[in-house]
């Protein structure tokens, strides 16, 4: 089977070593000191990965795998490692009452846009802090309180366009990425060949 290059971060044998939003403002102080700051667009995630020690064919393999990404061109899922699954439900051991398998729907959206309600989800669901969530086809957001019931604030805001009734998905949430070009790492060991993979990628969005 051919390698799934959407899919990178499945099987990379290692971890995300900082994961976190990227914001895109404009700041200015005045002359008393305080600081003014403008966005001039919403956040985007942003990644850095680096894998364990690997043997040489390992590692091979890998940097073909990487080649696959076109330094930038082309995108992959991008999730922070240790967030595959909520807090409260480490391996996806969440309740499967009525065929729950990870995913439900935006119940309702906050006038402000930054907090939601979840609908479809099994009663007493606990979404935890610091968990993330995926709305639609791609939106990543992490969760700023505890809540098992009503609505919830998330970052970065929702995307315009977002309404209730979206796909809400707990079960390995993701957004799309794009390698920032010139910072895949796969330098090895003169002496035994062995190394460790490294990049970093940005969020990317149409």
């Amino acid at each position: 089977m051919a390698f799934d290059t959407l899919n990178l971060l499945t099987s990379f044998p290692g971890w995300a070593t900082e994961f976190d939003l990227l914001y895109r403002q404009e700041q200015s102080r005045s002359a008393g000191g305080k600081t003014y700051v403008k966005d001039l667009g919403s956040p985007l995630w942003s990644g850095s990965w680096v894998s364990k020690t690997l043997s040489p064919n390992v590692l091979d393999a890998w940097r073909a795998r990487l080649k696959a990404l076109e330094n930038g061109l082309q995108t992959f899922r991008g999730w922070p490692t240790s967030r595959l699954y909520p807090i409260a439900y480490p391996n996806a051991s969440w309740p499967t009452t009525g065929g729950f398998a990870g995913s439900g729907t935006v119940g309702t959206v906050n006038a402000n846009r930054k907090a939601i309600a979840a609908a479809g989800f099994p009663s007493g669901y606990t979404f935890s802090v610091g968990d993330y969530v995926q709305v639609g086809a791609a939106d990543l957001h992490q969760i700023l309180e505890d809540a098992t019931t009503g609505q919830f604030e998330v970052r970065p805001h929702l995307w315009p366009g977002v309404a209730a009734g979206a796909v809400l998905k707990v079960n390995q949430p993701y957004c799309l990425m794009t390698i920032v070009p010139g910072t895949i790492n796969t330098a090895a060991d003169p002496n035994t060949g062995r190394g460790k993979i490294s990049f970093q990628a940005i969020e990317t969005r149409d």
